[in-house]
């Protein structure tokens, strides 16, 4: 059954802004009386029936609440750095936001070779993948920030900062994130963390942690870290 997004949606009846009404419509060829499903990016999956298939605007009647729609029981957020080719970090945020995040914070690093981000086409992908992994929670999306203000503030729940550089003691994720708890992960830019910035880190209560024997990209520690919180909570 095929999911939409629908932000300020009502308890009784709700139309669907022209973009989504005419891929109902035209794309999906759905008529009046054919089920749907709804989500409001705060919790809430509707379910509802086609009343008006029109293409400018498709009404659907609501029948069935399902609040707090398949709630996590922990709250994940990752800062990561910005990389020079735009397409790994929104490849990122897609499959974070399938796995299951709740907000996700660029950052700009000592290493960071690029700075800003597409806030507008991210939004839109974080948007895409919740409707297509069936998430009723919208992953929040910040402006992209500095290293060192972001590290100094107060954060609830676990503090982790992912990198490579041995000499400092890492723990595996497993060893030091505990299940059911908050967590925020910091990743960083394709030629990691300075030392200055994970000594930083670690003054403000983050662990080090490693994800692994391999190097990975940033990316990649990214869906590693996301993935790895959401299988501890199994």
């Amino acid at each position: 059954m095929q999911v939409f997004y629908a932000p300020d949606i009502d308890r009784e009846r709700y139309v669907l802004d022209p973009k989504e009404s005419r891929h109902i419509v035209r794309v999906l060829r759905m008529k009046n009386g054919d089920n749907v499903r709804l989500i409001d990016g705060k919790g809430n999956l509707y379910e509802g029936v086609i009343e008006d298939a029109d293409q400018n605007g498709c009404a659907i009647k609501i029948e069935k609440i399902n609040p707090n729609f398949e709630k996590r029981g922990y709250n994940l957020h990752i800062a990561i750095s910005p990389l020079k080719n735009p397409e790994r970090l929104e490849w990122f945020v897609e499959k974070a936001v399938e796995i299951g995040i709740n907000s996700i914070t660029p950052l700009k690093c000592d290493r960071t070779e690029k700075s800003g981000i597409k806030r507008e086409r991210i939004s839109n992908i974080i948007i895409s993948a919740m409707k297509q992994s069936i998430k009723s929670q919208l992953t929040e999306l910040s402006d992209q920030i500095c290293f060192g203000e972001f590290i100094t503030k107060s954060r609830p729940g676990i503090k982790l900062i992912a990198h490579c550089d041995s000499s400092f003691e890492r723990k595996g994720i497993n060893e030091a994130y505990i299940k059911g708890e908050n967590a925020t992960i910091v990743i960083g830019p394709e030629g990691d963390f300075s030392r200055e910035e994970i000594t930083l880190a670690l003054e403000h209560g983050y662990t080090s942690i490693h994800l692994g024997t391999s190097r990975l990209r940033t990316e990649t520690a990214g869906i590693a870290a996301c993935h790895s919180i959401y299988l501890l909570n199994q």
